[in-house]
């Protein structure tokens, strides 16, 4: 499914999150889908069901996913009301931190490069693929 970087200062279920995320941001993961057992994913990675646990429970928490007892973790379905509050708290960090990179010395057309990146990669590539 994906490759973790036991390496990386980022915890390992941080991780596991932000790829899940990915996942369903791009809608390789739809609503509803069943996503593997706590003890199937800690065996395909080779890592602490704890740790899977914990990234589950952080997703939930974010409202990603939803568990049914005796059932598994299932895709939650993105709730409108849900969105338009993420999305309002989304702007509100972005203008934070684009003020704070316009005030570094970042260019306009820098952020709206990343922008661009940005959009490709939620649409399943990059534009530039060949520099990464």
């Amino acid at each position: 499914m994906f490759v973790l970087d036991v390496r990386s200062r980022k915890p390992i279920y941080e991780q596991l999150v932000e790829k899940l995320k990915e996942l369903i941001i791009r809608e390789v993961l739809q609503a509803d889908e069943q996503l593997p057992s706590v003890r199937a994913l800690a065996k395909e990675l080779t890592i602490n069901p704890n740790t899977i646990q914990k990234a589950y429970r952080e997703l939930e928490h974010q409202g990603y996913i939803y568990s049914v007892p005796g059932k598994g973790n299932f895709v939650a379905p993105q709730a409108i009301t849900m969105n338009k509050e993420k999305v309002e708290k989304m702007k509100n960090d972005l203008i934070k931190l684009i003020s704070e990179a316009l005030y570094l010395g970042m260019k306009k057309e820098d952020i709206l490069s990343l922008i661009e990146i940005a959009e490709q990669s939620v649409k399943g590539g990059t534009s530039d693929d060949q520099n990464q």
